[in-house]
């Protein structure tokens, strides 16, 4: 029973395998050298499509690896980017807090700086102004001293002048 080759349709896989090697049995038992050969011809055909198909599996798990290898290349690379950024954020933080620390004892300092010269100014013009109160004390007990030294001289005049009146009297 002769086929066209080109109009038939075989099955391929392990199904396709079975069938030929039944064809190429029957073929061979029966003497039809063409069922026979057939046969062979479409079990070679299944051993082809199935290695085919290993190779098309093997060729996407491959595929497969490389993109999840690129996956975690990529987010390995993404991790690593962001722990750069993480760390910059955390520095620039930290010189950041450590300048408005610095910032903090200047002003500190400086306040400090200015009560100690207030309260050396307050100190001087205390000082000032007790100089000033004994000059001001000093000055008045002068000018009693005067004027009580004038009193005494007046007085002193006065009797020398009544004694001078009594001798010439």
């Amino acid at each position: 029973m002769p086929q066209n080759q080109d109009s038939e349709r075989t099955a391929g896989g392990v199904s396709g395998k079975v069938v030929g090697k039944v064809k190429e049995m029957i073929g061979s038992a029966t003497g039809q050298e063409q069922l026979a050969r057939e046969g062979r011809l479409q079990e070679a055909q299944s051993d082809a499509e199935l290695e085919s198909r290993e190779r098309d599996a093997h060729a996407r798990q491959r595929d497969a690896q490389a993109r999840l290898r690129q996956e975690q290349t990529e987010t390995d690379l993404e991790r690593q980017r962001l722990e750069n950024e993480v760390a910059a954020q955390q520095r620039e933080r930290r010189i950041e807090e450590e300048r408005a620390q610095a910032d903090q004892q200047a002003e500190e300092e400086r306040r400090r700086r200015e009560a100690a010269a207030e309260s050396s100014r307050q100190a001087e013009l205390s000082a000032a102004e007790q100089v000033e109160d004994q000059g001001a004390q000093d000055r008045v007990a002068a000018t009693e001293e005067a004027e009580r030294l004038e009193r005494e001289a007046r007085e002193h005049e006065q009797r020398a002048a009544q004694i001078e009146t009594k001798e010439h009297s």
